[in-house]
């Protein structure tokens, strides 16, 4: 369906007439002496030629004039109504990348690597695979921000995740405050629809929100909230000389806190201390029901505006090569034969 956005600019159409038809002030007639009366007398001979041309000039400048004001217009094609799969469900991922996530406790393919970059894998499949869902992004360390705003745009989420490195928000850990900001961006959502993910390797030991407050928030707001603690219980370093020794690289995990937060807003604690583990949580997150609602509807608009500015643009260099250089020429001609 065809229709202009702005149709009343359709108006202007008439004003060249309007503006052409408005009587010209008449002056009084003057004597005047015309020393170079010749010149002007061999101009006159070429008028007559000019004046056949000018209707094609007029016609010329009222396309250039009619194709700019239905520029301006914005016209616009309209397809058909087009169904977007909607789960209703929003769901934000509070990722942390505190100083700690650089610890390589984790194992790929018999190779040791960070916790971020174990969370980038398993995080990065669980996005790719949340169709239907508007996913967003919390980074938190010290500070909290987001990433990325709710959106169904999945590859730049993932991508967003992707280019994540330690030491962006800081070294520490704010959960409380990762949590709040969640929830002031699921606050604007329908009640059934808050679903918040936190995962984190540690103890709440910055910001300004305690976490258990706000999970009182947030179960006041509805959110719903999956905790996941991370990070293995045993590594073994190698103190050279002394030889190597196992330590608990977990010891900072807040499982109390953790659970707290999801008991009390209705969702569930997991635990992973591996890459596996990981896998299988997330895969416990995808089988979450979808909450049902009608399919979201949208019309694809194409805007035309460049179509008559083409045109307004092609007539305005045709107008100009056919009628304003052949008449520069001639000027030219004119003060060389005066000369």
């Amino acid at each position: 369906m065809f229709e202009l956005q702005w149709p009343w600019l359709l108006a202007l159409l008439p004003l060249p007439i309007v503006v052409y038809l408005i009587p010209a002030q008449k002056k009084a007639d003057a004597a005047l002496r015309v020393p170079f009366f010749a010149q002007v007398k061999h101009i006159e001979t070429h008028t007559q030629s000019l004046r056949t041309r000018a209707t094609a000039n007029l016609i010329a400048l009222w396309a250039i004039w009619c194709a700019l004001i239905v520029a301006a217009a914005n016209p616009q094609w309209i397809g058909e109504p087009v169904s977007m799969p909607n789960s209703g469900r929003d769901l934000l991922i509070a990722v942390d990348i505190s100083g700690s996530m650089k610890i390589p406790d984790m194992k790929y393919q018999g190779q040791e690597i960070r916790r971020l970059d174990a969370v980038k894998m398993v995080v990065g499949d669980f996005v790719k695979n949340r169709k239907s869902d508007r996913l967003g992004l919390v980074l938190f360390g010290t500070q909290a921000y987001l990433q990325a705003p709710l959106t169904y745009d999945r590859q730049t989420v993932n991508t967003l995740l992707q280019e994540t490195e330690i030491g962006f928000a800081g070294d520490q850990t704010s959960i409380g405050d990762a949590i709040g900001l969640s929830i002031k961006r699921l606050r604007a959502r329908p009640d059934a629809q808050r679903v918040l993910v936190v995962l984190t390797d540690g103890a709440n030991t910055a910001g300004e929100l305690e976490p258990i407050k706000a999970a009182e928030l947030a179960e006041k707001e509805h959110v719903k909230i999956y905790t996941i603690g991370f990070g293995a219980d045993e590594m073994t370093i190698d103190n050279g000389f002394f030889g190597k020794r196992t330590v608990n690289p977990s010891a900072d995990l807040d499982e109390p806190t953790m659970r707290a937060i999801a008991d009390k807003t209705g969702g569930q604690y997991f635990r992973a201390r591996n890459l596996e583990e990981l896998a299988e949580i997330h895969q416990t997150l995808n089988k979450l029901e979808p909450i049902d609602s009608e399919d979201e509807k949208f019309r694809p608009i194409k805007s035309l505006f460049f179509y008559p500015l083409a045109l307004a643009f092609l007539t305005s260099l045709a107008w100009a090569l056919i009628y304003l250089l052949p008449t520069a020429r001639t000027s030219s001609s004119r003060e060389g034969v005066a000369q």
